[in-house]
């Protein structure tokens, strides 16, 4: 008789044990030699060393399904446990970037989404600008959680600009980070679609991810990160070139942004079209884009970015 430790690193238990401990419930059946006991993270098993070391191999695998897909079905249990495919014999689909915690593949669903996915394996600086909807945030991100999934950079950096858009952030209820957050509320969102809450705030906690306000930068260089800084039409030419002087070693940047929506006060040039303009020369950056045919919201929503577009040619 053996007794071993196995820590479920990279995964949400709350995912691999199901729900009410459903999933957990199913590998003991199938285990019935076995004393399978779970707390947290860690499981402990206890029994024969040859059925055992069936376990452990078995909750590696499962644990790689969980980890690619978010989703851990029953049957891929059964599948894995009696030595078959590791996917239930559903291969990865193409051009694949991450999984959605609900297991909906998340790829490129427009030629300029493609462009900038292709750009991010050739480039370390993209600019992606377009207008609301076009999926240049959403696609950026997905692109920053596949790479730190495949470990190829150690963290993510998300920020942006606190800039008004009718309201004074001193009118705001709570402290510094309580007024900041509604303007961060659009990255946790698609964070929160692409990791299980359990992981995500377990790897905020260890800055693995890191949201923060473009005026927390000052100072720092950023290494070893995916770097990704949303609504950049609202950042002043100071403010864009101190966050693009950050690059460090093995870091990506992407800066996104839509020009037909700046806040910035009239007399205040956008950083975003300033850096632009200044660095389209170039050639290790790569411009990124996007308009109303990559709009992937509600379709009334390209109907009124044409209208608008119409209207400002008019003015």
């Amino acid at each position: 008789m053996i007794e071993k430790l196995i820590v479920l690193d990279d995964v949400d238990p709350v995912i691999f044990y199901g729900a009410k401990n459903i999933h957990l419930q199913m590998i003991r059946s199938l285990y019935p030699k076995l004393r399978i006991v779970a707390r947290d993270n860690v499981i402990k098993v206890l029994g024969d060393e040859e059925q055992v070391s069936h376990f452990e191999e078995a909750v590696s695998q499962l644990q790689k399904h969980c980890f690619t897909y978010n989703a851990l079905p029953e049957e891929v249990i059964i599948e894995i446990i009696k030595g078959r495919s590791a996917t239930s014999g559903k291969a990865q689909e193409k051009d694949v970037i991450c999984y959605s915690i609900s297991g909906k593949a998340i790829k490129a669903r427009s030629d300029n989404q493609q462009r900038l996915v292709d750009a991010f394996q050739s480039s370390d600086m993209i600019f992606a600008t377009g207008p609301a909807g076009s999926g240049k945030t959403y696609t950026s991100i997905a692109l920053a959680v596949k790479a730190l999934k495949e470990k190829r950079q150690r963290k993510i950096i998300l920020s942006r600009p606190a800039v008004e858009a009718g309201e004074r952030l001193g009118f705001l209820p709570g402290d510094m980070k309580e007024k900041i957050d509604p303007y961060l509320q659009p990255l946790y969102d698609a964070l929160e679609d692409m990791i299980p809450l359990g992981k995500l705030q377990e790897m905020m906690e260890k800055h693995i991810i890191e949201i923060a306000p473009l005026a927390f930068m000052r100072g720092r260089t950023l290494s070893d990160a995916i770097v990704i800084l949303d609504e950049a039409q609202n950042t002043t030419t100071a403010q864009i070139k101190m966050f693009l002087t950050r690059m460090g070693m093995n870091t990506k940047m992407i800066i996104t942004g839509d020009c037909t929506q700046i806040d910035l006060p009239h007399s205040t040039r956008s950083g975003l079209l300033h850096a632009m303009e200044v660095l389209k020369d170039v050639k290790e950056i790569s411009f990124i884009a996007m308009n109303e045919k990559d709009i992937i919201r509600n379709k009334l929503v390209t109907k009124i970015v044409k209208a608008y577009d119409t209207w400002n040619s008019m003015e």
